[in-house]
């Protein structure tokens, strides 16, 4: 009102009056109008009393813009309330209010209307709840992360926020699944007792500070981590055109999980082989069945059966030049109905390269190489969490490398001596001043171990030792994992194949490869008809 000329009318639904009430912000004045219930806010001439303001204002069309984002926020947190934006008497946007019962689908609703149904499709819902604490919303899949952070939303008790606490743990939870630097899609409630969080550390309340930092960004980490890793390919009938102009996505429908955010998500654990390092032609293993079949292959329907090849089969090694599908007549697969597993029965082996396999709804593209580097990547995750007391191998550095570091980072150093030396680091102070690296992982030998060292230090201060483990364990575990991994132009045989799919269907994250690329794609009856204008 200070700067605008502003008026506000309102009606109550249990006014006794049979009219609202007009107010004038600049002259304070009340006075009866006519209205149904709800209120209306009007905002004309926008900052004509502060000229020197107005000048910086922007095009008209980019202010409005301004406008009905911040209007879409509130809309976000209110799904029981309607709302209309109007501008220079045309309407613009109208979102009528969800007035189900069930919470989630009011917002789900509303979410649809905001933000559209692809939202809906690309997206999971979670939930988590905690002592004091309540953390809700959709998770987009990372699928559909975009190149900007333009559809993050994040709110606190009802509140738009822009918080880093919040941003890093979600960050966190997408950081093995998304590709370089696309940025995730999600809305995200959070209610939380309100003594536990200051609102008033900004001038608009757009910021927030919570009194324990650590437990809302676990809280948050861990129920977005719960639904993120559950193997899309492994919900039964639940699998839809991922990537494929798809109507619905019958996962994206599903009842949200409840976590009990006081501890990890986590899914039942898969029993792996031994691991068996690559031999001198590169192939990770030298029985790749034995690698992919899981310990229980009867509930699985992968109990091997030794039929000879037909006569379009292809080796187990790899020829050179050979670049055609390769085909295997095999009556345990034949007879089996493409339904019965989520990705479906393998069919031939593309270029040495792709896997095409058919499921119920259609065709199915594997990418070989992404996928099985994944399932190789997950396990050695959990051996290396068995073995995790033992610490990653450390080179001594023959000079050690010093650097000024703050009081911060000389305490943070010596209260987590054996963090450091769990990542394979040595970072002792030589002065108050003055920390010293004296040893780094040996994978890192030839990096910098001063930017290394002051990385993880600000990790640990900031996140705790368990989120900055996590982190170096993964990196380094994943470029394992490529090198793991079956490379392209391997020659499969059809158990072989079917045996990756079964284990992709069992395995956490497995729709993305360690570098957040896809591993599967799944092209439905009804785009592989149009592509051939089938029914036109």
């Amino acid at each position: 009102a200070s700067v605008a000329e502003v008026s506000l009318l309102s009606r109550h639904d249990e006014d006794s009056e049979a009219h609202g009430w007009l107010l004038n912000a600049r002259t304070g004045e009340l006075t009866p109008a006519a209205r149904s219930m709800g209120t209306t806010v009007e905002v004309r001439e926008l900052f004509y009393a502060t000229p020197a303001r107005r000048k910086f204002l922007k095009s008209e069309s980019t202010e409005a813009a301004h406008c009905l984002e911040a209007v879409r926020r509130h809309a976000l947190a209110r799904p029981d309330v309607g709302f209309a934006v109007w501008h220079e008497g045309r309407l613009v946007e109208q979102w009528r209010a969800c007035l189900q019962d069930d919470a989630e689908t009011a917002l789900a609703q509303r979410l649809a209307d905001v933000l559209g149904s692809d939202f809906l499709t690309d997206s999971l819902p979670f939930a988590g709840e905690a002592p004091g604490l309540r953390v809700w919303g959709r998770a987009g899949l990372p699928d559909s992360a975009r190149s900007r952070a333009d559809r993050q939303f994040a709110y606190v008790n009802g509140r738009f926020v822009r918080d880093k606490v919040m941003s890093h743990a979600v960050r966190a939870a997408y950081e093995d699944v998304l590709h370089g630097q696309r940025q995730p899609v999600f809305a995200l409630y959070l209610d939380i007792d309100p003594t536990r969080v200051d609102v008033n550390v900004h001038p608009t309340k757009i910021e927030v500070r919570f009194r324990d930092g650590r437990e809302v960004h676990q809280a948050v980490r861990h129920a977005l981590e719960a639904v993120l890793s559950a193997p899309r390919a492994g919900m039964a009938n639940q699998v839809g055109s991922a990537a494929t102009g798809h109507d619905s996505l019958p996962w994206a429908e599903a009842s949200a999980p409840t976590l009990a955010l006081d501890q990890p998500a986590t899914r039942p654990p898969v029993t792996y082989p031994a691991w068996q390092a690559p031999d001198r032609h590169g192939n990770a293993v030298r029985d790749l069945a034995a690698l992919w079949t899981p310990a229980n292959t009867d509930t699985l329907g992968l109990t091997p059966v030794q039929a000879p090849h037909s006569a379009g089969a292809a080796p187990s090694t790899p020829e050179a030049g050979a670049h055609t599908a390769t085909t295997n007549d095999n009556p345990s697969l034949a007879d089996r109905a493409p339904g019965q597993w989520p990705l479906g029965r393998a069919l031939a082996q593309l270029q040495g390269v792709y896997i095409l396999a058919e499921n119920a709804h259609g065709l199915v593209l594997v990418d070989m190489h992404a996928a099985h580097e994944r399932i190789v990547y997950e396990r050695l995750k959990a051996q290396f969490d068995d073995q995790a007391s033992q610490g990653l191998a450390r080179q001594p550095l023959l000079i050690p490398a010093t650097f000024a570091a703050t009081p911060t980072e000389v305490a943070t150093a010596e209260t987590s001596v054996d963090t450091l030396a769990q990542l394979g680091l040595e970072v002792v102070p030589l002065s108050p001043q003055t920390l010293a690296v004296r040893a780094v992982p040996s994978t890192l030998a030839q990096g910098d171990a001063v930017a290394l060292a002051r990385s993880v230090l600000a990790e640990l201060e900031q996140h705790g030792a368990a989120q900055v483990l996590t982190r170096a364990r993964n990196e380094l575990l994943a470029s394992m994992a490529c090198h793991g991994a079956v490379r392209a132009h391997r020659r499969l045989t059809l158990d072989e194949m079917n045996a990756l799919l079964r284990q992709m269907e069992h395995t956490e994250r497995s729709d993305q490869c360690n570098h957040g690329r896809p591993t599967w794609r799944q092209l439905d009856m009804k785009s592989l008809d149009a592509l051939f204008l089938r029914g036109r």
